[in-house]
């Protein structure tokens, strides 16, 4: 699926999908030969437990040693 579907499924903005690859909290997806990038159908679910785990109080830091 394309950045805008992911963002739309998991109920952020495409910028924190993008920030999350920079962290190294989600993995960087293939790129189409249009250069659009193609998210796994597990990268909603990556993004979900982010998202839940933030709620729960932990940080990004946190996140990324689990």
């Amino acid at each position: 699926m394309r950045i805008g579907e992911l963002a739309a499924q998991a109920g952020v903005h495409v910028e924190t999908l993008r920030y999350y690859e920079r962290r190294g909290l989600l993995c960087k997806p293939a790129r189409l030969r249009s250069g659009f990038r193609s998210y796994p159908p597990e990268a909603l679910r990556v993004v979900r437990f982010i998202k839940q785990a933030q709620g729960l109080g932990f940080t990004l830091e946190d996140i990324a040693q689990l």
